[in-house]
């Protein structure tokens, strides 16, 4: 691809990622509660699945998605499943305690459980992969190699998504300091939860 073109692609998702959405909620929510070097492990965990998705669309697992609606509803109707359930905890739990200290996880709490949270809400959305088959294509020069050219366009994404989570993490723990009252936090808890929901719901409308 050209230069002007890998720019063009590098404001494009400079401006997308920078929109908020599932992933960039879920690293808020848990800089918010374990502080932002804490959850560096559910960064880890959305940035893979990320990574994964765009790479299997890449490689044109979107083409099979969309030649078998039913596997695409499968899974679209499990990550709406993830997202309202998500949205539900939240309300619920809504006005539980911050910990704005330490360097440790609360015992509750592993790494290993981060990953795994960020992992599943970047890999519930299979809006995704159909997203990555029409918008990454466009960078694309058919003339050459292509495979390179989508490894680049991979590695950028997940380069720009990076530092928004970066930036999204340092807001929540900002956001944190206001959050110790618990009406607040209640408030906030529970804006949240409706957010997921909505995004679950908005997931519905997803068509192939």
């Amino acid at each position: 691809m050209t230069l002007h073109a890998w720019w063009l692609f590098v404001v494009a998702v400079f401006l997308l990622c920078g929109t908020p959405g599932p992933n960039m909620l879920h690293v808020m929510t848990r800089s918010i509660a374990f502080g932002a070097r804490r959850s560096v492990a559910a960064m880890a965990g959305c940035l893979t699945a990320l990574v994964i998705v765009l790479a299997a669309s890449a490689a044109g697992v979107s083409a099979l998605l969309a030649a078998w609606p039913r596997v695409f509803d499968a899974l679209r109707y499990a990550g709406v499943a993830y997202l309202i359930f998500l949205g539900i905890k939240a309300w619920h739990g809504a006005g539980s305690p911050i910990d704005l200290g330490g360097d440790t996880l609360p015992e509750s709490w592993s790494a290993r459980r981060l990953f795994r949270g960020g992992f599943a809400i970047g890999i519930s959305n299979p809006k995704l992969l159909l997203f990555a088959a029409a918008f990454l294509p466009q960078f694309v020069d058919r003339a050459s190699p292509q495979a390179p050219q989508f490894a680049i366009l991979v590695v950028t994404f997940a380069v720009v998504e990076s530092f928004w989570y970066g930036v999204y993490a340092a807001g929540g723990r900002t956001l944190a300091r206001s959050l110790t009252r618990p009406v607040l936090r209640r408030a906030f808890d529970r804006v949240t939860g409706a957010i997921f929901v909505g995004f679950g719901l908005a997931l519905l409308r997803v068509r192939t």
